[in-house]
C-alpha cells in the first residue's frame, strides 16, 4: 500500500499539475493586473483591522482568519518541506518555491475573494465557505461533483499526519535519544498518544477556540523562529550573497537533481510550495469564508499576504541556514532532522532546542487548523450532524502519523493536495471574470472615499 501512495503521488505531481497550479497562477497573476504587487500596501493596512466591523456575519475576524491559515502553512513545511526540497532537488528548488509563492499570491487573492463571494449553508443552516460552496453556488448544481472530488482529497489529506511523523522525529533525536531513553516504536506510540490528547482539547472547541488559540501562537512562532534563523544567519553573513546566486544558478542548471534535469527541480520546487502555502489547493478558503467580512475583494487581499510570509519569508530564511552550514552536503539526514543539524551546527549546545520549542509550536498550531479543514469537507459530505465525528477519526490518524514512515506520510500528503487543486483551479478559472469586474469596482469605491 505504501508502495501505491508513493507512486502515485509522484505520477499526479508531473507536468500536468505544475501547468495548472504555476501556469495558472501566472494567468491569473496578469488576469488581476498585478494586484499582489500593486495592492500589497492596502492589504496590510487591512490586516491591522482597520475595517473590521464586529456586526458583520460570520465567525471570526480577517486577522484570526488569516492567522488560522497561516497556521496551517506556517509550519513544518517551512522547517521540513523546505529540507526535503533541497534534499530532493538542491538549491535550484527554492528559486520555484519562490517563482510558485509569489504566482500563489494572484491564486490566493483570487480563490479567497470567491470564498467571500459564493458562502453556501451547510444542512444546519450555518453559513460555510470554501471551494465546494463556490462550486455549487458559483458554478451551479451540475458541477457539484467537483466539490465531491475536493472534499473526499481533503478528509485524506488534510490530517495532521506528516506534523505528527515530524514532531515524534525531533522530540526523539532532540530529548530521548541523546539520554538512551528511546525505545523505537514503543516510544512512538507514546509521543501520538500524547500529541492526540493536547489536540484534542482545542479541536473539540470549534472554529472559535481554534482561531482564538492560533491568532496568540501564530505572531509568537513566527517571532521565535524568525529571530533564531537571523541569529544564525548573521553568523554566516559573508556567505548568504554566494548561497543566493546558487539558488539561482542551480535552479536552471538542474545539476542537484536527479539526472540533471531542470524540469524535476522546478516539479520539486512547485510541490514543495504547494505544501508549504497551499496556494491553489483550496485550504485557505474555507478558513477565511468563516471570516466577519461583505467585501470578497478585501478578504482576499489579506489572503494574499499568506504565501508572502510563509514562502518568500520564512521558507528563505530556513533554507539559507541549511545550506550556510553545509549541512545538505555533509549529512544523510532528511526532514526535520536535516534542519535540525544545520541548528545543531550553528547553535551548538542550544540551537536544537530552539528549533524543537518552534517545531512544537509549529506543528500543534498546524494540527489545530487542518482539523478544521478536514471538518468542513467532511460537513459537506456527510452533513452537519455528522461533522463531528471526523475529529475523533481525525485524532486517531495523529498516532497513525507518529509511527508511519515519513515517504509514506509526504506521498499521501501531496497526492490529495493535487487532487483538491483541480477543483479549486477549474471553479477558480471559471468565476476569474466575477473576482475582476469586483475589483475595480471596489478600488473605484475606494479611490472615491480617499477624494
Amino acid at each position: 500500500m505504501g508502495d501505491f501512495i508513493v507512486s502515485f503521488a509522484d505520477w499526479i505531481w508531473g507536468t500536468p499539475m505544475l501547468i495548472l497550479l504555476m501556469g495558472g497562477g501566472i494567468i491569473l497573476l496578469v488576469h488581476s493586473g498585478f494586484v499582489p504587487f500593486r495592492r500589497i500596501g492596502h492589504a496590510i493596512s487591512l490586516l491591522r483591522g482597520k475595517y473590521d466591523d464586529s456586526n458583520i456575519p460570520g465567525q471570526i475576524t480577517s486577522f484570526q482568519a488569516l492567522s488560522s491559515a497561516i497556521a496551517a502553512t506556517v509550519g513544518l513545511g517551512n522547517i521540513s518541506g523546505v529540507a526535503i526540497a533541497i534534499t530532493m532537488g538542491g538549491p535550484g528548488a527554492i528559486f520555484w518555491m519562490w517563482v510558485s509563492a509569489f504566482v500563489g499570491m494572484a491564486t490566493k487573492f483570487y480563490t479567497c475573494s470567491l470564498a467571500i463571494m459564493y458562502k453556501g449553508k451547510d444542512s444546519n443552516g450555518e453559513i460555510q465557505g470554501g471551494p465546494m460552496y463556490v462550486i455549487e453556488e458559483g458554478m451551479g448544481k451540475k458541477w457539484k461533483f467537483l466539490s465531491y472530488i475536493f472534499c473526499i482529497a481533503g478528509v485524506l489529506g488534510l490530517l495532521a499526519i506528516f506534523q505528527a511523523n515530524q514532531l515524534t522525529a525531533v522530540i526523539r533525536t532532540v530529548l530521548l535519544e541523546p539520554n538512551g531513553l528511546d525505545e523505537g516504536d514503543k516510544t512512538r506510540w507514546i509521543i501520538g498518544v500524547s500529541m492526540m490528547v493536547l489536540v484534542a482539547i482545542v479541536i473539540l472547541g470549534g472554529i472559535k477556540r481554534i482561531a482564538s488559540v492560533a491568532s496568540k501562537l501564530v505572531p509568537f512562532m513566527v517571532v521565535l523562529y524568525f529571530l533564531t534563523v537571523l541569529l544564525i544567519l548573521f553568523n554566516y553573513l559573508g556567505e548568504i550573497p554566494e548561497m543566493l546566486l546558487m539558488i539561482i544558478t542551480d535552479a536552471f542548471s538542474g545539476k542537484a537533481a536527479a539526472g540533471g534535469v531542470v524540469g524535476a527541480v522546478i516539479i520539486t520546487g512547485a510541490r514543495r510550495a504547494a505544501f508549504s502555502n497551499e496556494a491553489g489547493i483550496g485550504t485557505a478558503p474555507m478558513v477565511h469564508g468563516a471570516s466577519r467580512n461583505n467585501e470578497p475583494i478585501r478578504e482576499g487581499l489579506i489572503a494574499m499576504l499568506g504565501p508572502f510570509i510563509d514562502t518568500i519569508v520564512v521558507c528563505t530564511l530556513t533554507a539559507l541556514v541549511i545550506m550556510v552550514t553545509g549541512v545538505w552536503q555533509t549529512t544523510e539526514s532528511d526532514g526535520v532532522r536535516l534542519t535540525l543539524a544545520a541548528f545543531d551546527q550553528a547553535l551548538p549546545g542550544f540551537g536544537r532546542y530552539l528549533l524543537m520549542l518552534a517545531v512544537l509550536v509549529f506543528a500543534l498550531s498546524t494540527m489545530f487548523t487542518y482539523s478544521y479543514y478536514g471538518h468542513k469537507c467532511f460537513n459537506y459530505l456527510f452533513g452537519a450532524d455528522k461533522a463531528d465525528y471526523y475529529n475523533y477519526f481525525y485524532l486517531i490518524t495523529i498516532v497513525a502519523g507518529a509511527v508511519a514512515s515519513l515517504q509514506v506520510v509526504i506521498s499521501l500528503v501531496d497526492g490529495m493536495y493535487a487532487v483538491m487543486a483541480i477543483p479549486t483551479m477549474i471553479s477558480t478559472f471559471f468565476l476569474a471574470p466575477k473576482v475582476r469586474t469586483a475589483a475595480k469596482d471596489y478600488f473605484r469605491r475606494m479611490k472615491d472615499q480617499k477624494a
